[in-house]
Parts: structure tokens; sequence; C-alpha cells
């Protein structure tokens, strides 16, 4: 064990430090601390008041309804305990996360211990009173959530998160070499897919460049009513899993007969173990720039009883080491005197007139074991990842536009120019952004960026002849899980970072309920003064819905922008922009943004360019706009109809229609409205970027028809603008759940967003239309079932749909092809 005057044998900030005997000092200092954490904890899931019990416990000191989880506390508490030692006798920058996040008594009682709680939160003071209030908040109305939650200084893990603590580890340790890490990963979670999968993400760090985690399995055995797997499975077997995850594991065990009696050995051991562990890790970094090895990292596995510590029994029922240990043992703690009385036993174990004075305030000997300053865990700033986050260098995106001497005259791949830019931001910002998607960079048409870098990969290399772009040093991470993508993101975005996850639209559903958390994680911080505003969590999203030219209905779901529009209207936005410079827009805006979820969709597909990057500009920053130059309305008087937009190929299809209307409705007064920025259809009592009611009638009017074509699923914008005044006069198209492997145009029709179908709308709509253009409807008609009957022949799109321009571009297009943005192929696409 690390004395306290240990030296390190090197001078890098990963030392080895020679060991010797914990002092009795010292095992005084650790097992007093574990107490206190412990005493703490289960003050704040059962009392009211009389914190300190200096008179007889009282049924009216307990709260009336117990909430919390106490299981995993104990154990929580004993590692962060002699993590402090370790630090303090190193000075090594560390961070807790803690995968058993419902373990939230434990870390607040720790942040109390240290004085940062007190310090962000002053009328927590540490003394009596502060006492008392600390454990009147825990679970109380007005009070503060059971588990690891944004209130919690030192946390970046949220305790619903549950399967997702290695990953935010990782990412977390991403760029920072000289942090580590220390990761508790539950024995219940370490079940879901999402930690399974994370284990390899020891395969995409560089010893050299990024920091350490350290994984703690904390073996305790149980879920809320059932065993866990990895509990209850050999050890041979699971040191043989751990081994082919690629660490070096360790092994720590308290027996339910060791847990009921005196600690110091549990102590002992473990600062032995835990030093032994550290000087591997040490060892390996120093070593880590001569080495193209991947190294086996330690691991630990933490075997000790659930709810270690607490009553062996209730009511004849075995507590400790079982199930029933797991949320509140003690759920009837003041229903009856004998039930009052486990408790006050309970509580005065752990001897607590030993470890506070009269004041309430933490024995000094006791309180020495914290390190100093920000070396304390719940006071690191790469918790509170805003202190260190630093502005991107972001190039010009106006000097990456795509000519557009006329709407639709020229032709590119959207999200291929925008990959141009990415290049030059990954070139100015070498070390604090991040790409981050499951093996789709290249096919969504981002590979630009592999003129400035590789993809990080620290597994076996095959040499260039078959391995495109891997390094050991990278700034574009690829794994095919997109939990993992995810999770690195977050990891690296809430230690100050920034990033972007690319993924195909249809499976980044897969990441919903990360999503879901990390939008509460953005919305509560937000109230929180102490914590500082993050960099935005940035999705790109193409190969989207309207283009399934290689792939087929299992890739068609546009419904994510549906499941982000519920979160709070404070932390999500929407965009879709309809072209390329639009794109380059939207990404400059969302890169620089804070404390936001941004969500942009866009085609990888050649597409038609309708605004210069000066409109474009124009158009993004207002959200949405009246395209003149698209429609047919006279100066000064009222449309007869709007046809609306949002989305590249709705947009497109709109104009096509529009088109036709003109051509042979040629009185016709049509307003046409494009929207890049979905939430500004939202009323701006429900959004910040929604538009005031008289704005909105404005441009939708308030009594004229409008079609819309959208590219999702339609009642989304009918739920959005369901207050408006002329809501009822919206008749949308979107996507239905229709389509397979098909052509282009023949995936509109099939969800009746085609320009044909938009055509019908319109003279079914308009009322002065009416009979006298039933013909013109009848070749609407006729054009879709002829354009479908194309397809079936010729596997391709009636030249007339497929060839079709914009008439002020006709003369400049022409044929004109884009050989150098043609697909670059892949199963995926």
């Amino acid at each position: 064990m690390t004395s306290d005057t240990a030296v390190p044998s090197a001078t890098t900030a990963w030392g080895c430090f020679d060991t010797e005997p914990l002092t009795e000092e010292v095992l005084a200092q650790l097992d007093g601390w574990w107490r206190a954490a412990n005493y703490l904890s289960v003050g704040q899931i059962y009392l009211l008041a009389n914190p300190l019990l200096r008179t007889p416990l009282a049924r009216d000191d307990v709260k009336p309804r117990l909430l919390g989880h106490w299981g995993t506390t104990p154990g929580l508490n004993f590692i962060y305990a002699h993590l402090n030692r370790a630090i303090k006798a190193r000075s090594q920058s560390t961070i807790y996360v803690t995968g058993p996040g419902h373990g939230g008594p434990g870390l607040v009682a720790n942040a109390y211990l240290d004085g940062t709680y007190s310090e962000v939160y002053s009328d927590i003071t540490q003394d009596v009173e502060g006492m008392r209030r600390l454990f009147r908040q825990f679970s109380f109305p007005g009070g503060i959530p059971s588990h690891v939650a944004p209130e919690t200084p030192g946390s970046i893990h949220e305790g619903g998160e549950l399967g997702y603590a290695l990953s935010h580890a990782y990412g977390a340790a991403f760029d920072n070499p000289d942090l580590l890490v220390a990761a508790v990963v539950g024995d219940g979670e370490a079940e879901t897919g999402a930690l399974a999968t994370s284990w390899h993400s020891n395969k995409f760090t560089n010893a050299a460049k990024d920091g350490v985690v350290l994984p703690i399995l904390h073996l305790n055995g149980y879920k809320i009513a059932n065993p866990t797997v990895l509990a209850r499975i050999p050890e041979d077997e699971l040191r043989a899993l751990m081994v082919g995850y690629g660490h070096t594991p360790h092994f720590f065990e308290v027996t339910d007969e060791e847990g009921a009696g005196d600690h110091a050995d549990a102590h002992r051991r473990f600062a032995a173990l835990l030093d032994t562990v550290l000087n591997e890790i040490a060892e390996i970094k120093v070593g880590a720039a001569d080495s193209d090895e991947r190294p086996a990292w330690p691991m630990i596995v933490f075997r000790t009883p659930k709810g270690w510590t607490g009553p062996a029994y209730i009511d004849g029922k075995k507590t400790t080491g079982s199930w029933r240990a797991h949320q509140v043992p003690l759920a009837n703690a003041r229903d009856t005197p004998e039930h009052l009385q486990v408790l006050a036993d309970w509580l005065g174990s752990y001897r607590a007139e030993e470890l506070f004075d009269e004041n309430g305030t933490l024995d000094p000997a006791i309180a020495a074991l914290a390190p100093a300053g920000t070396l304390r865990m719940s006071d690191n700033p790469h918790t509170n990842g805003g202190l260190l986050l630093k502005d991107l260098r972001l190039p010009d995106f106006r000097k990456y536009a795509v000519d557009v001497p006329t709407p639709g005259s020229t032709v590119a791949e959207a999200t291929r120019v925008l990959g141009s830019w990415l290049t030059d931001v990954v070139r100015l910002n070498p070390d604090n952004f991040r790409i981050f998607g499951p093996d789709e960079t290249a096919s969504n048409r981002l590979q630009g960026v592999f003129d400035a870098t590789d993809k990080q990969w620290n597994a076996e290399f095959f040499g260039p002849e078959v391995d495109d772009h891997l390094a050991r040093v990278g700034r574009v991470i690829e794994m095919l899980s997109e939990h993992q993508c995810q999770g690195w993101l977050e990891g690296y975005l809430l230690t100050g970072r920034h990033g972007l996850f690319n993924c195909y639209e249809a499976f980044i559903h897969i990441i919903d309920s990360m999503f879901n958390q990390h939008a509460k994680w953005l919305k509560v911080t937000d109230h929180i003064p102490w914590r500082r505003p993050i960099a935005s969590l940035n999705y790109l999203l193409s190969s989207h819905v309207w283009r399934q030219d290689h792939n087929g209905f299992s890739h068609q779901d546009p419904g994510f922008i549906d499941h982000v529009v519920n979160k709070r209207a404070e932390v999500v936005r929407v965009y879709l922009p309809p072209d390329a410079n639009t794109l380059l827009s939207t990404y400059d805006h969302c890169l620089r943004s804070r404390q936001y979820v941004n969500v942009v969709v866009a085609g990888k597909q050649p597409a038609p360019n309708f605004l210069t990057m000066e409109e474009a500009i124009a158009h993004c920053t207002r959200g949405l706009g009246i395209w003149e130059w698209a429609g047919s309305e006279r100066f000064g008087e009222e449309p007869d109809v709007v046809i609306g937009s949002a989305g590249d190929v709705p947009t497109l299809e709109a104009l096509a229609a529009v088109d036709l209307l003109k051509q042979h409705i040629p009185g016709l007064k049509i307003r046409f409205v494009n929207v890049v920025d979905l939430m500004r259809m939202q009323d701006e009592s429900e959004h910040p970027h929604g538009l005031s009611n008289k704005a909105f009638d404005m441009v939708f009017t308030p009594d004229k028809p409008v079609i819309f074509a959208y590219h999702g699923y339609p009642w989304l914008i009918h739920r959005l603008i369901y207050r408006r005044t002329g809501a009822n006069n919206f008749h949308v198209r979107g996507y239905k759940e229709e389509g397979t492997t098909t052509t282009p145009f023949d995936m509109v029709m099939l969800n009746d967003l085609d320009r044909f179908h938009l055509v019908i709308d319109v003279i079914d709509r308009v009322p002065s239309l009416g009979t006298k253009y039933a013909s013109f409807r009848q070749d609407m008609v006729d054009r879709r079932i002829a354009a479908r009957e194309y397809t079936r022949e010729h596997g391709d799109d009636v030249p007339d749909v497929r060839d079709w321009v914009w008439p002020d571009a006709r003369g400049a297009v022409g044929n004109q092809t884009i050989a150098a943005t043609a697909s670059t192929g892949g199963d995926n696409e």
C-alpha cells in the first residue's frame, strides 16, 4: 500500500509508486470515511429529522415515503474512499462514473464529506442543520432525485442510464491523456446489450493520446428481484470472459461472513489491489509512446454482499446478501416500534459519534482523506465540462458553397459537400472534435474527412491493401453499435469537447432511450447555476427514408424526429435543409451552439441546389420562408393556395407540383413556403424557435388551403400547428409506412407524396378550381399509373420525372451528371 510520503518512481503524471502496508492512521481514515458515507446514505433514505440521533429515534423522525436504493451504495462508498486515498497519494486526476446510478445517496454523501456539496449548495452546511437538510431533500418533494443526477457534483452519468457506464467513461477518456476514469459497472447493468458491447471500447483508445478507463465490475449478486448472471458463473469462466474482452482481471471478494465482521482486512486487501492496478496502468502509460501493441488494461471484479453493512435479517428474512437489500430494505420503518428499533440499531452500527463532533462536523482526521481542490472527484472540472469547453475553430462555410446560378441549375450530394467543410473542421481542431458513427461515415458521403484524419483503431491491422484509413490515432471512431457511438459522444461532450454522430436515419432509433436521458440532463442542467453549458449533441441523419435505391422496408423510419420533439422545447432542435448550401449553413450553426440536441436530416444522393449561399444563410436564419421565385402569387394579392415543404425530397416533389400547376392552371396564385427549422411551425409560447401566430398567419394565411409535403410522418405537422388559426386548412403528405427497395419516384408514389398527388390535392382543396379541372386531375391519376407501370417494366423512373429540373434551370442543367460524386458503394447504402 502507498504510504503518505511515497514518491513516484517516474516523473510522468502516471508514475509507479513503491508500496508498503497501510499505516493504522490511514486504515482508520478509510474505515471512518466509509462508515460516515454509509451513515449519511442511510440517513438520506430514511430520516427527516434528528440527523445524529441525539435523542431516541421517533416515528416522526422517519420520512413517510421511503425511496432510494441501498443495495449498491455501500460498495460504491467503499471504492470512493479508496480512490480518495490513491488520488491524494498520486495526485492523479480522476473522475468516478457509477453505472449503478441508483446509488445516488452514496455519491451525494461523498460529495458532502469532501466539502464540494456545501460549496455548490451553500444551505447544505457541514453541521447538524446542514445534515438535516441533506437528509430531508433526498427523494423528497422539492428536493433531489434518488439516483446520481445532474444535481450531484462530480457526475456525468445519470442514474437512469442503465448500460452506458463504460461508453460514457471511454468518451470522457478520449483526448484526455492524463485522466483516470474509474467506471463502476453494476452486475445488473452488465446484462444489457449496450454494456456487453462496450467492453470492446478498449480497441478504440490510444494509450498515449487518451486517458485510461478502469472498469470495476461490482458483483453484489442481485437485481430488483433476481440473481445476476455474472455473479452466478464460475470465477474461471468470468475471468476468461474478461480476458477475452482484452482485459487483465483482478478479483476482490468480501463474503457474507466477512462483511458482517471487522472490515480492516477488507480495507488492507483492496488498498493493495488498487495500488497494484494503478501501477500496472502507470507502466502501460509510461511505455505507451514506444509500443504499438494493444495493452491488456487491468480491470477489477469487486464482489461484495448486496446491502453490505445493513441489517442481516428483517422480519426473519435474509436481507443483506439478498435481493431484499436492493431498494429500501426496511420499507416500514415507522410502522412499528420493532421496525423503528431495527433502523435505530442499523444507524447506530456506524458509530456516528466517533465520526462527527457535537456540531455535526466530520472529524478532521477523517476529512483529511479527501484530496485537495479539484483533485476531489466531486469537484473535478471534467465532470462539469463547460468549465473546460473551448469554442471550435470553424472554417468559413461560405467558401465551400455550391454555385447556384439559378434555382435547380446545379446538382450535388449535400452530405459530400458538408464533408469537405468537416475535413477542415477536423484539421483546425485536432484535439477536441471527433466524428462518431456506426460504420457509415463513408456511406453517408463524409469520406472527405479522411483526407485530414484516419479512423482510430487499436485492434489488429492487416495493412493498406484491405484496411482503409485505420490508424492508432484518428478523429473518426466507427463501431457497428449505435449505443457505443452515442455513449462515447455523450461522454466526450459532457467533459468539455465537441463532436457529431452520423447515422442512417432508420437506425438512430436504437439509441432512443439514450437520447432521452441526455435531453433530460440538458433540461435539468439549464437550471443548475454551477453547471456550465456544454457543446450541443449533433446528429447528422442520412440514407433517409425517401431514397431506398439499395435498401428496403427495414431501412425506412423517419420517426426519430417525432421522438425528439417529445422533449422539452428548450433543448431540442430539428433541421431539414433542402440542399447543400442550406446544410452547410445549418451545420455551422449547430457546431457553434450549446446545450441543445440538434437533429439534422439530409440526403446523400445527387439532388438539385436551389439557393445561393447568401440566400441559404438568410433562409436558415429565418428558419422558414417564402420562395418568391417558386410561386405565382401576384404582389399585393392573397394566394389561392399555399404549397409548403420540409425536407429535400418533399421540396423537390412540391416544386415539381408547382411546375405542373403553372403549366396547366396559369391563373392559379400559388405561394411556396419551405421550412428548414421544423420548430418554427410550433407556437412561440411552446418553443423558443416558434413563430408568433401573427407571423405564422402572414406566411401560411389563416384561411387558405395549405398542401404540405413533409419528410416524416404527417401527423407530426398537425401536432405542431394544432393551435394555429388555420390548422384545419393544412393537408399534410408524408411517410405512411409504405415502400421497399425501389426507384426514388416509386417510393414517393407509394406514400402519396409524389408531385401528381400533390397537384390532385390542390385541385381538390382550392374551391375555385372545382370541376373545371377534372380532366387535368384525371391526367394526374393516369400519370401516376403510367409511372408505376414504367418502373415495373424498366426498373427505373419514367424519364420526364427522373430528368425533371426547375423550368428556369432547364437550359443550364441539361443532362449534367456528377460522376465525381458517384456512389462509393456498400451493401448498407
